[in-house]
């Protein structure tokens, strides 16, 4: 009545399928890329390390935002320094190269963040500035 014989080895291999990904990687998502610090020595950035790899996106939305609709441009951290809000004006003066640091784990997140359709990283700044003198 129910067609045991066909729904049965049908679910098996539908949960086969639908698990091969998993049994294939062996439970291993590969391992965590570790960024490269800044080149500097720089220890302090604008919030702990904790909130920016989980919150740097919204901190650079909130400052896209900010700087964009109303001309706020400089902001404040605990110890007194002021760094001016953006990706060019603010990260990248410490995290100098985007490969070693924003993309490692952007790639391994499978993220493909939207920055640089506009940013340029330092390298790409200098080559512009070079290619505007000559």
């Amino acid at each position: 009545m129910y067609n045991k014989g066909t729904i049965i080895p049908g679910l098996i291999i539908f949960v086969l399928i639908v698990m091969s990904p998993v049994l294939y990687n062996g439970l291993k998502a590969g391992s965590v890329p570790k960024p490269e610090p800044p080149p500097g020595g720089e220890k302090q950035c604008v919030l702990p390390v904790s909130e920016m790899r989980d919150k740097h996106m919204q901190l650079l939305n909130e400052w896209r935002d900010e700087v964009l609709r109303d001309d706020e441009r400089v902001t404040v951290v605990a110890d007194g320094k002021q760094y001016r809000k953006g990706l060019q004006l603010a990260c990248m003066q410490c995290h100098t190269n985007k490969e070693k640091f924003c993309d490692s784990c952007h790639e391994y997140a499978s993220v493909k963040p939207y920055c640089w359709d506009c940013h340029l990283t330092p390298a790409q700044q200098k080559a512009a500035l070079k290619k505007e003198t000559h």
